[in-house]
């Protein structure tokens, strides 16, 4: 059975892993989080709405000809921009670089590494990332646009791109940044009137909201955003015995590579623990305090040279003896050999974001091993002593040190693969709706199959000669969405997970038994709280379905399934066809309708549309029979002696017949029909516009109801008189109907109450709803093509 683990740790069970507190993040997107069903019906595949709808270059050009410097309103100088959880008890004045030091550049001598210095926001996952980033100057150039600058052009706004959720997206801030004492109190560079890293940080968080929404995450989150790659991860005391191999392809191909090291409590810098906010700014000030205090007592020659000043943050990270940190991001920026006194030995060049506190052991800055390596090898390995942050280490000690490796991929070849191989991808967006879609893993069988399905069709065995074994090669990637954004709604990162089962045929969405009798092909390795698990297969050539899971069921929210495969392969979500059992006899909704294809009762419709003779006897049998039950003539009694002379009733009639018929049922619990529930059937059984309805309309109403009554009281096992909403799929396709899950989704949010639970007379009004809708429908189709046109009054 599935298990869950919390990226920070998982805790050891003899029955597998137990999932621990989740991590807290969100994004964007104007459907996105936990805005409720109606969001994913309405908005879901919304595109990012930029800045009033304007480009950045409509505005940047409406600023140079007003002569006015850009305010953004979307993310304005203030407390709503910095910190949700609290109010901040200083005051941080927003400035701009020009107000902060002379001559403010935008980038100096080109974007690089040991640019970036890490401020109090505790977002080195991020900042890790960026220094990924700055070792591909083509994507570097895509995330930041090098067009801008402080001197030609200068209005106060800028721009940078990021890869959300398939698209490329433009984000677009103007320059305040927040300082105190007339320092940058986060992301820093280390040169003082450089600002192109500050600047990167400050459009990142408004992509999320805030700059507290930056606290504690992944690297490969940021990693993703930069590139749209895809995420490989590895605990390193389980990784391959070629991890060196796989670390060194990644290097050599441009992919973004960070570890880290978890620290003894189980906290990893990818799941920032619940802080007091108000701690970490009471320490941001002292710190800052202090280091005002620091640059008073030192004369600089000049204002453009002078550093900018790297408060190490204290919130999470543990210091160790030999100079690493535990709970804190690293980006990896170079795997290289060297020969040292005769033998090779691998190396791992590793970067801290703080722009200090680096490792003092073998190989370190100032380690006696580089006085045996030449000056020549020096100036190749760019061996540097200096405190940036940045340093050598020897593979073994990595290996000894660190417990974690993330490696971002810009396409998914294999990385133990020696060539460049090319890849299909196929992304598919959907959303777990709680009630109805939101069935958690394996372990909870009776909502795991109301799950999305993914159809997967790998259609080609992969090109290896060497390889004996016919199977296709494949990566599927699950990312949830929009959770860090709404953090400061109390949006946590669920832990996720998937499985992968074979089909043969079936279009259908694939029922409860199903998974109660077939095993998964493969799955997931395991289920853990964060943004993007993603895993490697290789199966036989065949159709399979993928589908994708919280670790619990109920829990709403939207996701990106993307699967990249080396051969041809087609993916889509498994949707059933909407369509309904062809009722008989019709009724009809309007003179049109009856006009076009009102049938008699001596008719009725062949397979091929055409009319058909209705055998007489048999009609006049059926009638006489009914006629003749006791129940129907209690019913004719009880109808003509609330109708009145004119045999029609209103809805509060309606509701007192099927109330005393339903009160008879014993063995079904209801408080019997509300008048808003009758005034619905009425409205869509009456089709005389008189807004009552006849004896026959009324009986075959009640033949309905009967129907379906039945098949509720199969579905209430424990005789509550509610149904779970989940078993709705199953209840609707017994009554004849078949729906999509964007309706099952509509139902769930109509009929269901808080505990997801529908009574009878919800039941029942939702059955007469569909019921009505489908007649009307066949109806106006008057040549059964599935297509109807209406005008304003219809």
């Amino acid at each position: 059975m599935p298990s869950a683990i919390n990226a920070a740790v998982a805790q050891q069970t003899a029955a597998g892993s137990v999932p621990s507190a989740a991590i807290s993040t969100t994004t964007e997107g104007a459907g996105g989080g936990t805005g409720g069903i109606y969001s994913a019906i309405i908005s879901r595949n919304q595109p990012i709405i930029r800045v009033k709808e304007k480009t950045y270059e409509e505005l940047h050009k409406k600023c140079l000809e007003k002569n006015i410097l850009y305010e953004d309103p979307d993310f304005p100088p203030n407390e709503s921009s910095l910190f949700y959880s609290q109010k901040i008890p200083i005051k941080f004045e927003w400035k701009r670089p020009r107000e902060i030091c002379e001559n403010p550049r935008f980038i100096i001598g080109g974007a690089n590494r040991t640019d970036i210095c890490q401020g109090e926001l505790g977002d080195c996952w991020f900042l890790a990332a960026i220094a990924c980033l700055t070792l591909n100057k083509k994507l570097l150039c895509r995330v930041i646009p090098h067009d801008q600058s402080f001197i030609q052009n200068y209005a106060g706004i800028f721009h940078f791109q990021f890869w959300r959720y398939g698209d490329w997206v433009d984000v677009v801030i103007d320059d305040c940044l927040p300082t105190y004492n007339n320092q940058l109190v986060f992301t820093k560079s280390s040169q003082r009137n450089e600002f192109w890293s500050a600047l990167l940080e400050k459009a990142y968080a408004k992509l999320h909201g805030s700059y507290e929404a930056l606290k504690g995450g992944n690297t490969t989150e940021a990693m993703e955003d930069f590139t749209g790659g895809v995420t490989e991860f590895y605990e390193i005391k389980d990784a391959p015995k070629d991890i060196y191999k796989i670390m060194k392809h990644a290097i050599d191909r441009g992919s973004l590579m960070a570890s880290s090291i978890d620290d003894n409590l189980g906290f990893s810098y990818g799941s920032a623990p619940r802080s007091d906010i108000g701690e970490l700014i009471a320490r941001m000030v002292k710190n800052l305090e202090n280091a005002q205090m620091t640059h008073s007592t030192v004369d600089y020659q000049g204002t453009d040279e002078r550093p900018a000043w790297t408060i190490v943050p204290m919130q999470y990270e543990t210091r160790m003896s030999c100079g690493l940190v535990k709970g804190h991001a690293y980006s990896v920026t170079a795997v290289e050999e060297t020969t040292f006194k005769g033998e090779k030995i691998r190396l791992v060049r590793l970067r801290n974001p703080w722009g200090q506190v680096e490792w003092n052991g073998p190989w370190s800055d100032k380690s006696e091993e580089w006085n045996f390596i030449n000056e020549a090898e020096k100036i190749r390995l760019q061996h540097k002593i200096m405190e940036d942050g940045e340093f050598w280490i020897s593979f073994e000690d990595f290996m000894r040190h660190f417990t974690k490796l993330e490696i971002c991929n810009l396409t998914p070849d294999t990385l133990e693969a020696n060539k460049l191989q090319t890849w299909t991808v196929s992304v598919s967006e959907g959303r777990w709706v709680r009630g109805c879609s939101a069935g958690g893993c394996r372990n909870y069988p009776d909502t795991f199959w109301t799950n999305p399905q993914y159809r997967l069709k790998l259609l080609e065995e992969d090109d290896d000669p060497e390889d004996e074994e016919v199977v296709c090669s494949f990566l599927v990637a699950l990312m949830q969405k929009n959770r860090r954004k709404e953090r400061k709604l109390g949006a946590n990162l669920y832990t996720i997970g998937f499985a992968i089962y074979e089909i043969h045929g079936t279009k259908h969405h694939l029922q409860r038994d199903f998974f109660l009798y077939n095993a998964s092909k493969a799955r997931s390795k395991t289920y853990i709280n964060m943004r993007e698990i993603s895993e490697r297969f290789r199966l036989p050539p065949s159709e399979y379905v993928v589908i994708p899971s919280t670790y619990e069921p109920h829990q709403e929210g939207e996701f990106i399934l993307r699967v990249f495969s080396e051969k041809r392969s087609l993916s889509e979500e498994v949707e059933n066809m909407i369509e309904a059992d062809r009722p008989s006899p019709i009724i009809f909704v309007s003179d049109r309708a009856n006009s076009n294809k009102e049938l008699t009762a001596d008719e009725d419709t062949g397979k091929d549309g055409e009319k058909t003779p209705v055998d007489e006897k048999k009609v006049s049998a059926a009638t006489k029979a009914r006629e003749g039950s006791e129940e129907e003539k209690q019913f004719r009694n009880i109808f003509r002696q609330i109708a009145g002379d004119d045999m029609e009733i209103n809805a509060e009639e309606l509701r007192n017949v099927l109330n005393n018929v339903v009160k008879k049922h014993k063995d079904l619990k209801t408080e019997g029909f509300e008048l808003e529930s009758c005034r619905s059937m009425i409205a869509l059984m009456d089709t005389d516009g008189s807004g009552k309805i006849n004896f026959d309309e009324f009986r075959h109403l009640w033949d309905k109801i009967k129907s379906w009554q039945k098949i509720f009281k199969r579905y209430d096992t424990d005789h509550s008189g509610t149904i779970n909403s989940y078993e709705m799929r199953n209840a609707v396709n017994d009554a004849g109907f078949r729906l999509n899950n964007q309706l099952y989704d509509i139902i769930t949010m109509r009929y269901a109450d808080k505990n997801m639970n529908i009574d009878f007379d919800s039941f029942i009004c939702c059955f007469v709803r569909l019921d009505a809708m489908f007649r009307a429908f066949h109806a106006f189709d008057k040549d059964g093509d599935g297509i109807i046109k209406l005008n304003v009054l219809e």
